[in-house]
């Protein structure tokens, strides 16, 4: 796939990204999960990275890639799953678009993490409440997903702002 937008270097760049984040992804759907849909993420943490180190218009594409082949390859595509995916997937990048919209806000790679992890459950939340499960008991989850998600946030945060540094001293 052309990215017309992107010079040739920034393609090779968004494709390793992703393929980063395809792999980690692909491993992370062997864990056996306590709820469903509540995984650590680590795969997001690329995205992050990749929304700090050259913007979220490339943040998309890696985010997106990662979704749809890694789908493919662990055989969810056009699932349920999926759609889980897709939608915590655009739940996250509507926030990073957001706070890149305004300038950062002055927030640190943890504080994104965070809001885009809650997005990111809020996102597969409403979908699973819209189109799967529409009953209210399913409300009694939401704090707990959203607690896993502040959680999770956190760690992805924490590693991505771990890496930064690394990448800023060398």
């Amino acid at each position: 796939m052309k990215l017309d937008f992107l010079p040739c270097d920034e393609d090779h760049r968004i494709a390793k990204l992703a393929a980063l984040a395809i792999g980690i992804h692909v491993l992370e759907s062997a864990i056996p999960s306590p709820l469903p849909g509540v995984k650590p993420g680590l795969a997001n943490v690329v995205t992050l990275l990749t929304y700090f180190l050259y913007g979220w218009r490339a943040a998309i594409w890696v985010s997106l890639l990662r979704v749809v082949i890694g789908s493919v390859i662990v055989g969810t595509f056009f699932s349920p799953t999926f759609m889980l995916s897709v939608s915590g997937a655009l739940g996250s990048l509507a926030i990073l678009a957001a706070v890149a919209a305004a300038g950062g806000l002055g927030l640190s790679p943890i504080g994104v993490a965070v809001l885009a992890s809650l997005a990111h459950m809020a996102g597969q939340f409403a979908v699973a409440y819209a189109v799967f499960v529409q009953h209210p008991a399913l409300f009694a989850l939401l704090p707990v997903l959203m607690t896993a998600a502040l959680v999770f946030g956190l760690v992805s945060g924490i590693f991505t702002q771990k890496v930064l540094v690394r990448l800023h001293r060398q």
